[in-house]
């Protein structure tokens, strides 16, 4: 009999004798259980010896199936990223062989971190690593895999970025977009007009194209927020985006670059952009061409900074906040106004100077109500003496007593 007093079967050995004894050791310690002198077994117990390997296989599964947003998968990007975490660095680094391991492991996982921190990593790379770790034991925990989450007392890194991008001005933008490379001039002049981010416009086809409502459909597969949308253009870029991908450029383009690495099979068809694999080092070699500067104290000029000058683009146009965060396709406003908003010292002086401006145009003239030299006695606005007007004097013309003194 179990602890909750139903019949079990179980294998015993040849000897009747000795199953009888095992039958009745282990019907006593059931009884013990059921009579609160020993705690119930945990689930968690008969998981203890599982190869850690089979446990990140079985999470990276489940992830790539549901673990995403929306019940949908992880991005391929992230998959990648979470198995060369937990396979190629905390398991190797931390030497686990079973989900027992797991087992009191806070001082060394933190130990290990450390050592991360000190090889001068960033604290967003730091909190990726531990992350994925954490996370896989949230996931182990809730099916009960482990009895108690190892990591719960795992501290929080700062993930404050330690470069800042900028946003580059009008200016600046239409230099860039004169001196760049053709071939890219379509790509440049999308992530400047929609915000959207490399992987982004690596996924677009012509089929995301639309010539009617002039934009670009954007399917929730690959966008960041994983939420289907549509992301308007201006119609003359709409048409000379459809001009380009008609002509077979990127295919064209997209085939040479993989011929290069030897590589012609794996070159993707039919899309609307051509996106080099290092967008970093084509951006560079623009910036370069335009005389613009990379690094100013003001921050750093990449690819994703061209999103950043569209979000500001956006807010300097007189957009809404609403509008703004719209655009930007951002969950929060918080996000859109304080992460990717930016002041510009030239509009900052500006302003003070309408402030003065407005200050500083008030007309010197004031009433004399409110003017008094100094020493001088207060003096009353009124016109006349009140001091001959009499309630006494009033009255006395109607032939009414008149009133106290006083009064």
């Amino acid at each position: 009999m179990d602890a909750s007093g139903k019949q079990r079967f179980f294998l015993g050995t040849r000897s009747k004798p000795d199953t009888l004894r095992m039958a009745e050791r282990l019907e006593d310690e059931r009884r013990q259980i059921r009579l609160g002198y020993r705690p119930a077994p945990l689930s968690a117990d008969k998981h203890s010896k599982r190869p850690f390997a089979e446990v990140i296989e079985e999470y990276l599964a489940w992830g790539e199936s549901q673990g995403g947003k929306g019940g949908g998968g992880w991005a391929s990007v992230h998959a990648r990223m979470r198995r060369t975490h937990l396979k190629g660095w905390w398991q190797e680094r931390l030497g686990l062989a079973t989900l027992a391991d797991l087992d009191g492991m806070l001082p060394r996982v933190e130990k290990a971190l450390r050592e991360l921190q000190a090889q001068g990593k960033a604290g967003k790379t730091l909190a990726n690593h531990a992350e994925s770790l954490h996370a896989l034991c949230l996931w182990a925990e809730q099916r009960g895999y482990l009895a108690a989450d190892p990591l719960k007392g795992l501290a929080p890194f700062d993930t404050a970025p330690q470069t800042r991008r900028r946003a580059l001005s009008a200016e600046e933008i239409t230099r860039f977009l004169s001196t760049c490379n053709p071939s890219l001039r379509p790509l440049y002049e999308t992530a400047f007009l929609s915000g959207l981010r490399a992987g982004e416009l690596r996924r677009l086809t012509l089929d995301h194209l639309d010539r009617e409502r002039c934009g670009l459909r954007l399917d929730a597969e690959w966008t960041k927020n994983r939420q289907p949308g549509f992301q308007p253009l201006p119609k003359s870029l709409v048409e000379r985006l459809y001009a380009f991908a008609e002509a077979g450029e990127p295919d064209r383009l997209y085939a040479q670059a993989y011929a290069q690495h030897r590589k012609p099979g794996l070159a993707p068809k039919g899309r609307l952009l051509y996106v080099p694999t290092h967008t970093h080092e084509a951006i560079a070699e623009d910036l370069k061409r335009a005389g613009i500067s990379k690094w100013t104290p003001q921050g750093k000029v990449d690819f994703h900074a061209l999103r950043v000058a569209f979000i500001n683009l956006v807010i300097d146009s007189g957009a809404t906040v609403k509008e703004a965060q719209t655009l930007a396709r951002h969950s929060t406003a918080d996000l859109t106004m304080n992460v990717y908003g930016r002041t510009r010292p030239e509009r900052l002086a500006e302003t003070v100077e309408r402030v003065a401006e407005k200050l500083f145009s008030i007309p010197e003239h004031v009433p004399s109500m409110y003017k008094q030299a100094v020493g001088a006695e207060t003096a009353s606005a009124t016109p006349f003496d009140t001091r001959e007007l009499r309630l006494k004097n009033l009255v006395a013309v109607e032939g009414i007593e008149p009133p106290t003194r006083g009064l």
